[in-house]
C-alpha cells in the first residue's frame, strides 16, 4: 500500500513542478490536495511538507525564468519580502487553528482560484498595440 501512496506523491510532485514552470503557479495548489485526498495526510502536515517541497520547485522556476528575461527583480524582491513575512504570519496562525476550519479555508481558496482562472480563461484577450511582443504584454 506504501508504493501506491509514493506513486501519488511522485506524480503529484511532477504535475506542480511541470505547473509552475509552464503556467507559474505555486506548487502548493497541488501540493496540498495530493497530500491530503490523494495519500490521506492531514491538512496540517500537508501544508508544512507542501512548504518545504515548494523551495526546491520555485528555485528551478525561477532560475529558469529568470534566465529567459521573464522576472522584473524589484517587484519580486518587494513581493518575496511580503511573502516572508506572511509565510511566518500564516504560520503561525495555521497551527493554531483546528484542522477542520484549515481544510474548508484551503478548499474555499481553491473554489476562488478556479473560478478566476476560468474567468480569465474564457475572457476575449484584449488587442495589443502595434508592436507588442509576447515578453511585454504582461
Amino acid at each position: 500500500m506504501s508504493w501506491w501512496r509514493d506513486l501519488i506523491l511522485i506524480i503529484g510532485g511532477f504535475a506542480a513542478g511541470f505547473l509552475s514552470g509552464t503556467i507559474g503557479i505555486g506548487g502548493g495548489a497541488l501540493f496540498v490536495p495530493t497530500m491530503t485526498v490523494g495519500a490521506g495526510l492531514s491538512q496540517a502536515l500537508a501544508q508544512g511538507t507542501s512548504l518545504v517541497a515548494i523551495v526546491p520547485t520555485a528555485l528551478v522556476s525561477t532560475i529558469t525564468h529568470f534566465r529567459h528575461g521573464n522576472v522584473l527583480r524589484d517587484p519580486a524582491l518587494w513581493m518575496g519580502g511580503g511573502g516572508v513575512v506572511g509565510a511566518v504570519i500564516g504560520a503561525l496562525i495555521a497551527v493554531q487553528v483546528p484542522e477542520s476550519i484549515l481544510a474548508r479555508v484551503w478548499g474555499i481558496f481553491l473554489l476562488f482560484t478556479a473560478y478566476r482562472l476560468a474567468v480569465q480563461a474564457l475572457r476575449k484577450p484584449s488587442p495589443r498595440p502595434a508592436g507588442e511582443s509576447d515578453s511585454q504584454a504582461s
